[in-house]
């Protein structure tokens, strides 16, 4: 037991290393940032998102702030049978692109790495529950046509976020639950 603890302290001290290296993007503006985005390809470590990759398609994600600075989001997944409609509500932390997502089963942290506002955004995120932490980089697009420059730079920040290659999937692209999160949710 006394072993264990200094390895389980160094991996946490790691684990906290990490995600302070996470960049937010500068003068991060909510209002240019706010709108319908394409969730487009993306790399997890997490073992359900490895079981399902292959056969994943484009969500609709559109993200909106409170007074406060908040972030709220309203993804509409299309699953085989239907799409599905999650709500979700991240509290800035610290600087504006910057959030974490509380539930009773798991903390969400949310940078938004970099974007230009108009064409993409690239978003990490870090999801702490009962199975471990898990860690994704997504790529989201306000329209789902991918150019293959903005891929490559996508794939070039794997490994700074500790995840390779193997761990992305480009998202098949989807017309299926409307337009945005208002669609033909079920």
């Amino acid at each position: 037991m006394m072993v264990m603890l200094p390895c389980l302290v160094l991996a946490l001290l790691c684990l906290l290393r990490a995600e302070a290296e996470i960049p937010v993007q500068p003068d991060f503006n909510t209002e240019k940032f706010a709108g319908t985005w394409h969730v487009v390809a993306a790399a997890s470590n997490c073992s359900v998102f490895l079981k399902m990759k292959d056969g994943m398609k484009s969500s609709i994600a559109a993200i909106s702030f409170t007074p406060e600075g908040n972030l709220a989001m309203n993804l509409v997944w299309p699953m085989p049978d239907k799409c599905q409609k999650f709500e979700l509500l991240f509290q800035r932390i610290g600087q504006a692109g910057h959030y974490v997502g509380m539930s009773a089963q798991e903390k969400r942290e949310m940078r938004v790495m970099e974007t230009d506002y108009s064409h993409y955004a690239i978003v990490h995120q870090l999801q702490h529950n009962e199975q471990g932490t898990s860690a994704a980089l997504q790529l989201l697009m306000r329209e789902q046509d991918l150019s293959a420059e903005l891929l490559q730079k996508f794939k070039e920040l794997l490994p700074s976020v500790g995840l390779t290659q193997d761990m992305l999937t480009i998202m098949l692209k989807s017309g299926e639950c409307g337009a945005g999160a208002g669609g033909h949710a079920q």
